[in-house]
């Protein structure tokens, strides 16, 4: 990709948070937990409060994040976050004009093994995500070299294509889509996989669009595309099950086969307009 580096905005870095996360201490702890763990000690006379860091109680069930240390980073690791700041504003300059006054931007954390987030502690073993409760897109930058060694897809487009399809997962959200298939899904649990994949093909598309949008204006050459359809293609359902050493099984499907996501992200990529990307309709 042709990209230039620039004052970073809407990254919030906590790649200095202490501690590898995960556990009671290090993470907020809401007030109905405390009241739990107040029982277990009347009823076992074990002091279950000890396990509680005290700072970490809070009024409500919204996570916040831990204050963050100084980042200890490589150039490398440096120039990768200055190609995620890239990407990110390029991919919100492409939404708000599309979509204009409905766009509101979103921030992407940076964080390494775990943190907290309005939908809960966040692992890093779980790959890049966005939480619809605070509208932010989570990353361990360490997942790129996951996506290299394990699936095969190495390139700055490939992980361009990362945040874009995270990205899209913050449209479906300013849009209400991920309400709608949200409240769906509990109206028809029998349901919630085939709509899972839709709304996984729809960001899938939506990142495509945005890849319309930086080719059109010079950011992207042939074999950037390639990179970007080679990593829709390795993060397929049936090819991470064939890794895992078990079968095929599309009924557990929860973001689409590889096919399929190439067939949605090149969609988004010729066609260039979140008209294009309907995923619901089929």
């Amino acid at each position: 990709m042709k990209w230039t580096s620039g004052s970073r905005e809407n990254i919030e870095d906590r790649r200095g948070q202490g501690g590898p996360g995960g556990g009671m201490r290090g993470g907020p702890i809401g007030i109905g937990v405390v009241l739990v763990l107040l029982v277990l000690t009347l009823l076992t006379g074990r002091n279950f409060l000890s396990l509680v860091d005290p700072g970490a109680v809070t009024g409500g069930d919204e996570a916040t994040p831990a204050s963050s240390g100084p980042v200890e980073a490589s150039p490398d690791e440096e120039k990768l976050v200055d190609f995620m700041n890239f990407v990110l504003k390029d991919n919100q300059q492409t939404w708000s004009q599309l979509l204009g006054g409905q766009y509101q931007s979103t921030t992407l954390v940076l964080f390494r093994q775990s943190t907290s987030t309005a939908c809960g502690y966040g692992q890093a073993a779980s790959g890049p995500f966005y939480c619809p409760g605070d509208g932010k897109v989570y990353l361990d930058l360490s997942f790129f070299d996951e996506l290299h060694r394990r699936f095969g897809a190495p390139g700055d487009f490939a992980q361009a294509y990362v945040v874009a399809h995270e990205v899209g997962h913050h449209i479906q959200n300013l849009m209400g889509l991920e309400r709608r298939v949200h409240q769906a899904q509990q109206q028809r649990p029998d349901t919630a996989k085939d709509l899972s994949v839709r709304t996984e093909l729809q960001a899938d598309c939506f990142a495509g669009v945005w890849g319309h949008s930086a080719a059109k204006r010079g950011h992207l050459d042939v074999d950037d595309v390639d990179e970007g359809l080679r990593a829709a293609a390795s993060i397929g359902d049936d090819r991470i099950q064939r890794q895992s050493g078990g079968t095929v099984n599309p009924e557990s499907f929860t973001h689409g086969s590889s096919a399929q996501r190439v067939e949605w992200f090149r969609r988004g990529l010729e066609r260039g307009s979140p008209d294009a990307c309907d995923t619901f309709a089929r």
